[in-house]
């Protein structure tokens, strides 16, 4: 949004800190951790799917404050509002399956004097990773959105057209760093654009005023540059791209699409009833022609009028075109201006969110019994050890192999591995080769190595134990050149498969 408003209140704040926290945690952030049934995001064709081939169109709210709240001096606060458990479950109750979450580049990295609150940028840091890890552990994806930014010494209080070249490689290649190994999380590379220029958007410049960069004056971070410092860091993370017009427009996006090696990039669109593109007509010329070869989020969607016709027309066109949406904003400020979709956190709606929370339930099957949220629990610090291998029985492992998607140079294929034996295995290594010249570039539900056509995969922390009768699963993209053919010979902790 271009308008957004700072708490006053500040001993309400810090006494709603407080509740929620217990103190920070001092040093580098810990990773966060994938909970099923969200974990494994990853896009096949114009589809996001989880670890178990399932299609997940994400659908929530975004959470206003972690963006603005750390500009103010002698805050305690990162959260506008609470962080707890109880507010979670506030959020289960109108069946999100997803939070957006927006962050302050500064805040997160430390520079030009922010955060400029009582804490540090590793308790920021780590305060963002505690409540991702708790939306994840009650099943509810986030998005990380890097929602303000400013170059060189100036400060992050506001929008800006475009992320600055100064600090948002350092910030996606920290923020990557975090959550590479939580597939649960989806990074959203810039919140709202507003360059005129979609080489400018693509490409970005050196300089202030620098073509195709001419109306933004620092040097500018492009989507291709944002890309790179996230794959460079090893991150598979489902990425998310905003168009021009404050992600309003994608006229233009297929035709500028960033190269992302994983092909796991979606297009992030902004909807308020007083956008340019904000009809039925509008959306099917340009929003469906690019749902129709990626997946497309809609990250903030509103209107300022108090009420939610405008955004029940828009959940019946997205809900038919496969487009996911997140309701701006889970704050309790004025469902006109902000606009905000509670009066209280304690999930009471709006006349504005009221029609956004019905729609998610009546999609969930109509009903809304109170959840029981869930603490995660601790954070393992990687590397995990390793666990003694069981070797099942000669033929006692039944190994599936299908190529679920494929285009010329790509594809997608999910594995699934039955123990039929009468022992427990404990944990895992499959092994086999690839016919062709295959190479995998992202996969999910288990960890790879690569030689040649030689491919090694093995358990993650939360699938090694494969009961008899049981069976766990994988999936993988991969590139291919002359052939795409399967693999049909395989072996588990070294013994033949059937």
């Amino acid at each position: 949004m271009r308008w957004k408003y700072r708490a006053l209140i500040a001993s309400l704040l810090v006494a709603l800190f407080i509740a929620a926290l217990t103190g920070f945690a001092a040093g580098t952030p810990k990773e966060a951790q994938a909970a099923s049934p969200i974990a494994g995001l990853h896009i096949v064709g114009n589809k996001i799917e989880n670890s178990g081939g399932q299609v997940f169109r994400p659908l929530g709210v975004d959470r206003g404050g972690t963006e603005y709240e750390c500009d103010s001096a002698g805050t305690t606060a990162v959260f506008d509002g609470p962080n707890d458990l109880a507010s979670v479950q506030a959020l289960q109750s109108w069946d999100v399956n997803t939070v957006r979450l927006p962050l302050n580049e500064d805040c997160w990295l430390g520079i030009n004097g922010f955060p400029a609150g009582t804490y540090s940028a590793a308790q920021y840091q780590q305060t963002i990773v505690s409540y991702v890890n708790l939306l994840n552990a009650n099943n509810i994806a986030v998005i990380l959105d890097l929602h303000w930014a400013a170059p060189g010494t100036q400060q992050p209080k506001s929008q800006t057209p475009m992320p600055d070249l100064d600090h948002t490689g350092a910030f996606w290649t920290s923020v990557a760093n975090t959550f590479k190994s939580n597939s649960s999380v989806i990074f959203d590379l810039f919140n709202e654009p507003y360059t005129q220029s979609w080489s400018c958007w693509l490409n970005g410049s050196t300089a202030a005023n620098q073509a195709p960069c001419g109306d933004v004056g620092f040097a500018v971070a492009g989507m291709q540059t944002m890309v790179n410092a996230v794959r460079a860091t090893g991150a598979t993370n489902v990425l998310m791209a905003g168009g021009l017009a404050y992600s309003n427009d994608l006229s233009q996006w297929l035709q500028n699409e960033p190269n992302d090696p994983l092909h796991s990039l979606a297009a992030s669109f902004h909807l308020y009833n007083f956008n340019a593109c904000s009809s039925a007509s509008c959306w099917s010329s340009t929003i469906a022609p690019v749902a129709a070869k990626v997946p497309v989020v809609t990250g903030e969607m509103g209107e300022n009028d108090c009420s939610s016709g405008f955004i029940n027309t828009a959940m019946s066109w997205l809900d038919q075109n496969g487009v996911g949406y997140l309701g701006w904003g889970w704050d309790t400020y004025d469902c006109s201006s902000y606009p905000s979709l509670i009066s209280n956190y304690n999930g009471t709606p709006t006349a504005f969110g009221a029609g956004l929370k019905a729609h998610l339930i009546a999609l969930a099957g109509g009903s809304n019994p109170t959840p029981t949220p869930t603490q995660p629990g601790p954070t393992p610090t990687p590397p995990n050890p390793t666990p003694t291998s069981t070797q099942p029985a000669s033929g006692g492992v039944h190994v599936g192999y299908q190529v679920s998607n494929q285009w010329q140079g790509g594809f997608s294929a999910n594995v699934s591995i039955k123990n039929n034996g009468s022992s427990t295995i404990n944990s895992w290594n499959l092994q086999f080769t690839f016919p062709g010249d295959q190479k995998i570039t992202q996969l999910w539900n288990g960890n790879y190595t690569q030689s040649g056509e030689q491919v090694s995969i093995t358990n993650m922390s939360y699938n090694g134990t494969i009961a008899p009768g049981q069976t766990v699963t994988f999936g993988f993209n991969g590139t291919w050149t002359s052939s795409d053919a399967s693999p049909t010979s395989f072996t588990l902790n070294g013994a033949p498969t059937n």
